[in-house]
């Protein structure tokens, strides 16, 4: 497992900076939020950027996936819109472009996968049956794309959203059966809205488990902290992903934390050398799973 970053707890920086940075304190992968930043896919110079980040990425020897939870760029007003729920066919189109472009760089990029998320369903809301379908059949389209650039899609439950629990994303994995479509399993998310213990869910999952996000979070509150900080069972997490294989980035996620980014990123990745060597093959290791079996 790589320590890794999220370059959205890097908003005021250059990209090349964030990666520089990230690369000296000792970060092995990066998760790169596409961004006005970085690599804003409608970018004139896009191409020239991708070249050039490729190669820095090659240089800082730093694994990368690509991340697409920017906050305004597809929408100044509305945050995080329009998204693939969206009953007007155009504005889901918007959003279907943006992933593909999305794909399109993590394949210029040699990313280990591109993450996404259902975002939230307007008001007045439609009914479950309808969105979920409608979210399926976007999510099997950008799929089959980015099969063909070879290339694998890690949806991230986020609470809040449509798909927020591993229930709902069982109900949508299901839907887009599509060997293209796996897992951004967020750690703290988990830990928010009861999910746990986390280890079944990672084993349950371990063969579509493409990355990883982790921060320090309070049961009931989505508010991304710090490592050492909530009450997330990181040990309990980690020695879960160890039994499960995973062997990509673990990244923190602390886009709340930009003012200080440079210190929280210090801070963060001591925390999580800590904890990974607490939780090396020899130490104490999570019971035996449970069998979690496939719900609809």
């Amino acid at each position: 497992m790589l320590p890794g970053h999220n370059t959205n707890g890097f908003p005021h920086h250059k990209l090349d900076d964030a990666l520089r940075i990230l690369a000296d304190l000792g970060f092995q992968s990066v998760a790169i939020t596409l961004d006005q930043h970085a690599l804003d896919p409608s970018s004139s110079s896009l191409t020239r950027q991708v070249e050039h980040t490729a190669a820095l990425l090659d240089r800082l020897k730093l694994r990368s996936v690509v991340e697409t939870g920017a906050r305004f760029l597809l929408n100044p007003w509305r945050k995080h819109q329009p998204t693939l729920l969206d009953p007007d066919a155009s504005a889901r189109a918007i959003r279907a472009c943006f992933l593909t472009n999305a794909v399109r760089i993590g394949h210029d990029l040699g990313a280990d996968a591109i993450s996404f998320w259902s975002g939230t369903p307007q008001e007045p809301l439609e009914p479950w049956e309808i969105l979920l379908d409608r979210l399926a059949a976007e999510c099997h389209s950008l799929a089959d794309f980015a099969h063909g650039l070879n290339q694998r899609l890690a949806f991230e439950p986020e609470p809040g959203m449509l798909i927020d629990t591993m229930i709902r994303f069982d109900s949508l994995f299901g839907r887009v059966a599509h060997p293209a479509f796996g897992l951004t399993m967020d750690l703290g998310h988990l830990h928010c809205l009861g999910e746990t213990p986390m280890t079944p869910h990672l084993l349950h999952w371990r063969d579509r488990l493409w990355n990883i996000h982790l921060e320090g979070m309070r049961r009931g509150n989505h508010e991304h902290l710090q490592l050492d900080e909530g009450d997330l069972d990181l040990a309990e997490g980690l020695a879960g992903l160890r039994v499960a294989g995973y062997k990509g980035g673990l990244h923190l996620e602390l886009s709340r934390h930009g003012h200080d980014a440079v210190n929280a990123a210090r801070t963060g990745i001591n925390l999580l050398r800590a904890a990974l060597t607490a939780a090396a093959p020899g130490k104490t290791q999570p019971t035996a799973p449970v069998c979690l079996g496939h719900q609809t």
